[in-house]
């Protein structure tokens, strides 16, 4: 920091400062020269300009009008609008007289816009500071070129172009106000009792669940008492929206979906734009993404999903739940070996060996492969076991026929799997933490196909020789793990998942300690 400087060593600076022609020093320059000078990034922004203000007078009227007119919607957005408080910078101009007063003023409104241009582009928090398992990179803006273009051009649309672009966060930022309608009009109305209700159901409970799905605009307004067809295909969408197997009755799981609180939906459409904030950056043009909160993966092409499958993801275990990050995939590896990790190794098969077990692995020392049967296990631990382990290709092996590879540090993949049961629960997250796919063979074909004309047949030629090859794609393909627990299709159809790992409680917590509210609170 820069120690507070006096009205006369100010004026010394505008004096110093490069500036041909200088006009005269005003008392507003120099008290915004004095109040600029307690940070360093702030003051050098306001020496390039001779310390001319940019909040009032010329111009400045339009720039307020534009910031304010942010602030006013910063609870839309679901940020922290104490942060700003905009009803205190209006009645601040109003009794602002002296020029120190002003100057003070000044300086702080770029203070504030600075820290709004932060939050709404890049969010409020650290997601590492939240999560050490939320790796994401999230994109910065630098601060100069933020307010240069705001002084410079439109107003209006600079500040607008601070928002996120995707749909996504569109879509969220639309479902919010409509949730908050809802909650305006009464909210969803009372929960449904326990207990499956099914077609030819009556009772206080089937009016309760009608009055619900109607709240909650998956059933048309009637009277109808009992549970009948339009009931059942009402309750069918909701499953759909939430995860669910589309059966339609409303059995246990469905029911507690049903029944969360409308404020529940809203924290997790709150946490999902901050979300977005943390990847407000333009995405490939092909990319993968794996959605850990829905345990499904997408390919996305000119911003199309064009594949999807679901996938198995890490348990909820602290060494095993999946990273979020984004990374760039390279190459796949058909018929892999399983280079099995030291933590497996030692943890699950090392107790196997001292047993006679685990005859599907190889074993391996650093001068290459060893024949297990001359090694007494039973003479190592954990700590000090010295060889390594591999599973050779084969219809046993744990990768299966194909992963697809990101190299990262997390040595976190996309994977085939022998497990194929796992693929058929609602909730899948089972895997030590890379990600197993419920479609491996077409994903694939799918990713060959802009280098192959015969993706198919060039793929499964190699799968038929049963010896591992590496297929490098020609194009790198981006791949983006997040942790989704409400999204809006492009249908306009709102979906929320279950929050396996805890994470959305720790950011909602962490975003209600920055001062975000979940409800814009207007009436």
């Amino acid at each position: 920091m820069i120690p507070k400087i006096s009205a006369l060593a100010a004026a010394l600076i505008l004096a110093a400062s490069p500036v041909v022609a200088k006009p005269l020093v005003t008392p507003l320059q120099q008290a915004v020269a004095q109040a600029a000078s307690e940070d360093d990034a702030i003051a050098a922004f306001y020496r390039s300009r001779n310390f001319t203000p940019i909040w009032m007078g010329e111009g400045a009227e339009t720039r307020r009008a534009a910031f304010l007119w942010a602030l006013d919607a910063a609870a839309d957005h679901g940020l922290p609008t104490g942060r700003y408080d905009a009803a205190t910078i209006r009645s601040d101009f109003a009794a602002a007289r002296t020029g120190a007063d002003r100057g003070a003023l000044e300086v702080e409104m770029t203070r504030r816009f600075l820290r709004y241009a932060q939050d709404v582009s890049s969010g409020i928090l650290d997601p590492r500071q939240v999560d050490r398992s939320i790796v994401v990179e999230v994109p910065k803006r630098d601060w100069l070129e933020q307010i240069t273009a705001f002084t410079e051009g439109d107003p209006f649309a600079f500040v607008q172009s601070l928002w996120p672009t995707s749909p996504a966060y569109t879509r969220l930022l639309r479902e919010k106000l409509r949730l908050e309608e809802a909650r305006r009009a009464g909210g969803w109305g009372a929960t449904v009792p326990g207990g499956t209700l099914a077609l030819g159901a009556q009772g206080p409970a089937v009016v309760a669940l009608r009055n619900r799905l109607i709240r909650m605009g998956y059933l048309r307004r009637s009277a109808v008492s009992g549970f009948d067809e339009a009931m059942a295909s009402a309750i069918r969408a909701f499953q759909v929206d939430h995860g669910l197997t589309p059966d339609g009755e409303a059995g246990g799981a469905t029911l507690a979906a049903i029944n969360v609180p409308l404020e529940d939906r809203m924290a997790q459409i709150v946490v999902g734009l901050e979300r977005q904030r943390w990847m407000n950056k333009p995405l490939e043009q092909r990319h993968v993404l794996v959605n850990l909160a829905e345990q499904h993966a997408y390919v996305v092409d000119d911003g199309k999903v064009t594949f999807d499958t679901v996938v198995v993801v890490g348990a909820d275990t602290p060494d095993r739940r999946t990273p979020e990050f984004s990374h760039t995939m390279t190459h796949m590896v058909i018929n892999p070996y399983w280079h099995v990790p030291r933590s497996i190794t030692v943890n699950e098969y090392l107790p196997a060996l001292r047993r006679g077990g685990a005859r599907h692995l190889e074993v391996y020392s650093r001068n290459g492969r060893v024949n297990r049967n001359a090694i007494n296990f039973s003479r190592y631990t954990a700590r000090n076991f010295p060889y390594s382990l591999k599973q050779p290709p084969g219809p046993r092996n744990a990768l299966g026929r194909v992963k697809f590879m990101f190299p990262n540090k997390y040595n976190i993949y996309l994977h085939d799997t022998p497990s194929r049961s796992l693929f058929a629960r609602d909730v899948r997250t089972f895997s030590h933490g890379c990600v197993r796919v419920g479609r491996p063979l077409e994903l694939a074909y799918h990713l060959l196909t802009p280098q192959e004309a015969d993706p198919r047949g060039h793929f499964n030629g190699i799968l038929a020789s049963g010896r591992e090859r590496r297929v490098n794609l020609e194009e790198p393909i981006g791949v983006h793990l997040v942790y989704w627990s409400a999204w809006v299709t492009p249908t306009g159809r709102a979906n929320y998942r279950g929050d396996p790992y805890g994470r959305d409680v720790r950011v909602l917590r962490a975003l209600r300690e920055a001062g975000v509210e979940l409800s814009a609170g207007r009436s």
